[in-house]
């Protein structure tokens, strides 16, 4: 009895400290949250995914879309940007590469972002993966569009 207790109480803390690492791991809202240093200290401060961006700022930032919305966007913040240079959003669909937008980045601060038009059949898991002009991956994006 006393050893299928500890066990239920060892599957417990496992299961705690698991969702402790998740939160820690998907902070997509948050300033700051994104520390991703390349060459030549070009630096991902914070990235997210969102409905839609007005004047440089992430409108209804989530992780779950409805795909009645129509327009899903990347919105990424890199903070210092030592040197003119571009970044890449490759947006995959349930794994398969979906399209891959090159962009531009310029000093000293840079925000910028993709967006796709969705459709019935995008329904499902998506990830958007930002990576440097090298093909170093900075942050990988988790998010789903629903009915």
């Amino acid at each position: 009895m006393v050893r299928r207790h500890r066990f239920y109480i060892f599957l417990f803390v496992l299961l705690c400290a698991d969702l402790f690492f998740v939160h820690r791991t998907f902070p997509q809202t948050h300033q700051n949250s994104v520390a991703a240093t390349v060459q030549n200290n070009l630096t991902l401060d914070h990235a997210g995914m969102c409905e839609e961006v007005k004047d440089k700022t992430p409108i209804n930032q989530a992780v779950v879309f409805s795909i009645k919305i129509g327009k899903v966007s990347c919105f990424s913040v890199f903070d210092p940007v030592p040197e003119k240079t571009f970044i890449y959003h490759k947006w995959f669909h349930k794994d398969a590469p979906s399209t891959n937008k090159r962009l531009t980045l310029q000093p000293p601060r840079w925000a910028t972002y993709s967006s796709i038009q969705l459709r019935e059949t995008d329904k499902g898991p998506w990830r958007v993966e930002i990576s440097d002009r090298h093909g170093n991956l900075l942050y990988i994006l988790r998010f789903s569009i629903t009915d």
